[in-house]
């Protein structure tokens, strides 16, 4: 159907319609569509009612937007307008693999259009279609030669397409219509240089850089940057004695940055231990202040030069009382000489202070403050926190606050060595206790949150949190606007260890779809970066949207996701309650009755408390609508709300599984736990050549891996055992195993690897599950092999231990309760703060020995 050309009242009334758009008085844009749609010459213009079911998208009426613009698409195929508009409608739904479509489609009818060339640029860079938008940004600098914003898109399309001296011709070209005085600052002409230099850089023009930066250098604003960059390209063309020279005088306006103590090493290239600490040295003499030119030879010195440099820098923390002392040694608890001096330094100053206020008995020369002792008592809890004596390093805290009871650090640390010992719950009251002592304190109040999401106490985190969160809205929600990743984490991990898979697998989906917003947040700098220059900052956060799920909080969601819906397919949900069911089956009929009761009250609570939550909720939508009704700015409709009944029976979880391995499997290719996901979700869907990628990958990072170590097994396994496998894929997979392990069958592979590692734990733990996996009748011989605590035998920690336990337990290796019993009354006699090895009915005793015993005669109550 051809073009309908509209006579110049119903013309001008449709101008009047893309202005209104323009400007967002989106009620006053229905109007004048009314108009035009009102005669009945022109019910069906195909512009006029695509650009009405604009307007209602904006206006969150999604489904009639639809119809419209369709059908004005459908009256009109041949109109760049509906073609347009249909894209924008795609773009607002983030569907932009078909807005670039409907763009192209736009161009056919007009292809010099500015404004559609403008926005299939911008879609093509949101997409990463790098050659597309090197293309279109050619047009639109054809099309608009004189204005900034074409260069600038075009030189940039061949930058990230690592065509560097293009993009670096095209920046020169551009710099040179540039009219800029001298003497005159111009911030916008200034990051145009940078950009350049650092295109030129990026190429490898390390000459052709410095000399752009020294011809320049006057009409750039950061001078920082010009230092910086200037004692980097002197490195790279090995002009080493004007590199030496930049980094001191870098070295002078901040002597506690790091990077400038490594760019002066490179540039002198000292030949022994020596010669690198004179480097400090001088460094000292010149700073005698500066923290970092002590810290820095640490790393390398040893022996009796470490033991005085050493020395020198802990003495000159304690005297002016620096609590972070401890976080910035760290890094050497590697050498374990190194630790050793430490503790003879650290322990001497405390005996000798304690004495006579003085570290050294015979130093001369005032004596130290009494807070002097206060933070060597400090650092030495923290110290003997670190090397695993919790008993010592509560000792010591608890010496400091018996002096200092006001300090929150020493709360602090107290917590931290109580989670350390495997007892969150310890933790967390100590940590409450730090809070106490400055409500006002955002960092104290996020870390007592944690603690307590870490001790299963989600309701007390959510009031903790509340404190400082927007009043009028639950913590929750607002913490979720805010994108609090961290506190959506720990509920993430808090809800997956109670088995409430729902509530976990919607905290995971709701940092999903942050990171989803994000990566749409990106789309509105690309217009405005080049409109501001902000060019260097610009690329960087194109190359970081590219790494984005590389982040750790991804990872932690998606691993958890990954091993709720594995969990999920090995034990599908049956009814309702499955979450509230705990393994009955080894339960008395009376501690079956305390626990239905108890399930019963939890479950009415949690009802009560859902009344309470759709109270607020429709508060809240009540007070939104109004100011949807008040607002014509108000776009786009709600998002779908993540309910935890609805997310927990997914169909096909194996597939939900794929979606947030799919992201590690590109970005996290390093951690061997992505592949090893992989692998377990692969095993399911009983994909073998996907499975044999997997170990593969794996066995490339850490060949010896207990948990990889498992998956072989199980693949060896499978392979041999499986029927249905195809003539091909069977030749391929013979031929990879043996390629990869010989001609060794399951169990010998699996006794090889417990011969090679029969003095570490993990490794035995490994070996005995997949013993009894391969043969049930080994039972006895595993549980006695993973139950080992020798002191000869490596890797022995809480952790290891407490899923040793786990397995003993949960009949992973046979029925062995008796010797899990005995199993953990050794544990316990090893860690004796930890929790999980605490006698049975420790927790009742606590509650009762602490008052708590409302829940206790309540129980009892029901039983009557």
């Amino acid at each position: 159907m051809p073009t309908v050309t509209l006579p110049p009242k119903e013309n001008a009334l449709f101008k009047r319609i893309l202005r209104c758009y323009e400007h967002k008085q989106y009620r006053n844009g229905l109007k004048f569509c009314r108009q035009i749609l009102s005669n009945p010459k022109f019910a069906e213009h195909g512009e006029t009612l695509a650009m009405k079911g604009l307007t209602l998208n904006c206006l969150g009426k999604k489904e009639e937007a639809y119809d419209l613009v369709r059908r004005g698409l459908r009256n009109d195929l041949r109109s760049h307008v509906c073609w347009h508009v249909y894209g924008l409608l795609q773009r607002s739904d983030k569907k932009y693999d078909e807005a670039i479509k409907c763009y192209r489609n736009a161009l056919k009818w007009d292809k010099d259009n500015l404004q559609i060339l403008r926005d299939l640029s911008l879609l093509q860079i949101q997409m990463r279609d790098l050659e597309g938008y090197r293309e279109t940004r050619y047009q639109l600098l054809q099309l608009r030669p004189a204005q900034r914003a074409s260069w600038i898109g075009y030189a940039i399309a061949y930058h990230l397409l690592e065509d560097y001296e293009m993009a670096a011709k095209i920046i020169e070209e551009f710099r040179k219509t540039q009219q800029t005085s001298p003497d005159k600052v111009d911030y916008e002409y200034s990051e145009l240089l940078l950009y350049q230099n650092q295109v030129l850089r990026e190429a490898g023009l390390h000459k052709e850089a410095l000399e752009h930066l020294s011809n320049y250098e006057k009409q750039i604003c950061d001078k920082l940057a010009v230092e910086e960059t200037r004692g980097e390209l002197f490195l790279k063309l090995e002009r080493l004695d004007e590199a030496t020279e930049v980094y001191r005088r870098l070295q002078e306006r901040n002597p506690e940055n790091w990077s400038y103590y490594h760019g002066l090493e490179n540039a002198i290239k000292p030949s022994s231990v020596e010669e690198r600490h004179k480097i400090y040295e001088e460094a000292w003499e010149k700073f005698p202040k500066g923290l970092v030119p002590h810290r820095l030879p640490l790393n390398f010195l040893s022996g009796e030069k470490f033991r005085e440099c050493m020395d020198r820098y802990l003495r000159m923390n304690f005297s002016k009382g620096c609590p972070p002392v401890f976080t910035t040694l760290k890094s050497l608890y590697n050498d374990k000489e190194k630790v050793a001096i430490i503790e003879e330094l650290v322990v001497g100053y405390e005996t000798s202070l304690k004495s006579c206020r003085l570290f050294n008995q015979n130093d001369d020369g005032k004596e130290e403050p009494p807070t002097t002792l206060l933070w060597v008592q400090y650092f030495l809890a923290q110290h003997y926190d670190m090397i695993s004596q919790q008993t010592l390093a509560l000792e010591y805290i608890n010496a400091a606050i018996e002096s200092t009871p006001t300090v929150i650090e020493l709360f602090l640390i107290k917590a931290k060595i109580y989670k350390h010992a495997g007892n969150i719950k310890e933790a967390a009251q100590w940590m409450d206790e730090a809070q106490a002592l400055d409500t006002a304190d955002r960092f104290i109040n996020s870390k007592c949150a944690k603690y307590m999401l870490k001790a299963g106490m989600i309701k007390e985190a959510e009031e903790m949190c509340s404190k400082f969160t927007r009043e009028g809205a639950s913590a929750v929600e607002n913490l979720n606007e805010m994108q609090c990743m961290w506190f959506q984490t720990e509920c993430a991990l808090t809800y997956k260890a109670m088995n409430k898979f729902g509530e976990a697998l919607k905290k995971c989906h709701e940092i999903e779809r942050h990171f989803v917003e994000i990566t749409d947040d990106q789309f509105d700098f690309h217009t405005y970066c080049m409109r501001k220059m902000t060019l260097r900052s610009y690329v960087d956060l194109l190359k970081l949207e590219d790494v984005l799920r590389m982040h750790p909080f991804y990872y932690k969601a998606a691993v958890t996701a990954i091993q709720i819906y594995l969990s999920l397919h090995d034990n599908p949900l049956t009814d309702d309650n499955k979450e509230l069911q705990a393994d009955t089956a080894n339960l008395s009929d009376k501690e079956l009755k305390k626990l239905r009761n108890k399930q019963r009250r939890a479950q009415k609570k949690a009802q009560l408390e859902e009344e309470k939550k759709n109270a607020e909720k429709e508060k809240q939508l009540k007070n939104q609508k109004k100011k949807k009704e008040d607002d014509d700015e108000e776009i786009g409709g709600p998002k779908e709300e993540l309910i935890p009944d609805k997310l927990v029976k997914v169909e096909n979880p194996l597939e939900e599984a794929v979606k947030f391995l799919m992201p590690l499997k590109y970005l996290v290719k390093d951690k061997i736990d992505t592949h090893l996901l992989a692998f377990e979700i692969y095993f399911r869907k009983e994909k073998y050549l996907l499975m044999l990628q997997s170990v593969k990958r794996a066995l490339a990072i850490d060949p010896d891996n207990p948990w990889l170590h498992q998956c072989l097994v199980r693949f060896f396994k499978g392979v041999s055992e499986s029927k249905e496998l195809p003539e091909v894929v069977r030749t391929v997979l013979k031929q990879e195993i043996t390629r990869l392990f010989g001609d060794s069958n399951a169990k010998s592979f699996n006794q090889a690897y417990l011969s090679k590692h029969s003095n570490s734990i993990p490794h035995r733990l490994a070996a005995a599950k997949m013993m009894v996996y391969l043969d049930s009748s080994t039972e006895t011989k595993a549980a006695e092999l993973a139950a080992a605590l020798d002191e000869s035998l490596e890797n022995r920690n809480i952790q290891i231990c407490t899923e040793v336990l786990e397995c003993l337990r949960s009949g992973v290796l046979g029925d062995c309760k008796e010797q899990a019993e005995s199993y953990r009354a050794e544990c316990h006699k090893l860690y004796p703060y930890t929790l999980a090895f605490m006698p049975p009915g420790y927790e009742e005793n606590t509650k009762i020995a602490n008052g708590d015993v409302s829940t206790e005669t309540e129980e009892l109550a029901n039983e009557m």
